[in-house]
């Protein structure tokens, strides 16, 4: 495996949640999907779980008190047909709007209600945004509470345009604008991936949390989180987690450390 051994002070971080896990408490271990557990590709679809991250979260799940979770931009089932997560993994698409979690090797997902009004708003917000990517190289991704533009690998020009075109259709009332990596998703429920780690602390009754994440979209949930979470960036860009960390080999290695510290 390459990438790096963490620094001084996230090792002393992760140790102190295998501490937490070795005396009885619960670990929540959040992670993004895209450009955290795999690396980016241009096309989303060759997107798959590091090699080095799949065992370390195997010998994670495995633990009694580790509850591992995957937070993504995707979409639920997007997310579920990659990740090759251990059964008892919580797995949360659409930046917090859709939940459900690994169960006999399949996906049991929870109840998802969109109010009338919202789907109306989400059907006007797909037909204006096909009418602009129209001709483009540009695509629309159509999940439950959103579409989303994607402008990975069009023109600078175009990819600029569509982008504003999308922004100003963000600004209607009950809409939800999301920016990230040459993408903008159009929400229609103002849910975040604060507000799901959240949920997920609850739910689990977790002493101790670490959240890995690269993108914009992840940067509302580490300001949601407090000083005593094991926040971590990675890849480049400001941001408000502790700490920070350079590819997702880097997040193999890492995760590998935290199995080793539980046990």
């Amino acid at each position: 495996m390459s990438g790096a051994a963490p620094d001084q002070a996230l090792a002393e971080a992760l140790d102190a949640l295998g501490a937490t896990v070795r005396t009885g408490g619960t670990v929540l271990v959040a992670l993004d999907f895209d450009g955290v557990l795999s690396p980016l590709q241009d096309d989303p679809t060759a997107c798959r779980i590091h090699e080095g991250s799949r065992t370390a979260l195997e010998r994670l799940g495995a633990v009694p008190t580790v509850q591992v979770a995957l937070v993504s931009g995707r979409s639920l089932a997007d997310l579920d047909s990659r990740a090759e997560v251990p059964d008892g993994t919580f797995l949360v698409g659409s930046h917090g709007a859709e939940h459900g979690h690994r169960v006999d090797g399949a996906l049991a997902r929870d109840a998802l209600v969109v109010p009338p009004e919202a789907s109306g708003l989400l059907d006007a917000l797909r037909t204006a945004l096909a009418a602009a990517v129209s001709g483009t190289t540009a695509r629309l991704e159509h999940k439950p509470t959103s579409v989303v533009l994607h402008t990975r690998g069009s023109d600078p020009t175009e990819a600029r345009r569509l982008t504003d075109h999308a922004l100003g259709l963000g600004a209607r009332d009950g809409v939800d604008a999301m920016r990230g990596k040459d993408v903008v998703e159009l929400s229609v429920l103002k849910v975040t991936k604060g507000d799901a780690l959240a949920l997920l602390r609850e739910r689990v009754g977790a002493q101790g949390l670490l959240y890995a994440g690269d993108d914009v979209t992840d940067e509302r949930a580490f300001a949601t989180l407090g000083p005593e979470d094991v926040t971590v960036k990675v890849g480049p860009g400001a941001t408000a987690a502790r700490f920070r960390v350079q590819d997702p080999d880097a997040v193999a290695v890492l995760l590998a450390h935290l199995a080793d510290a539980t046990s």
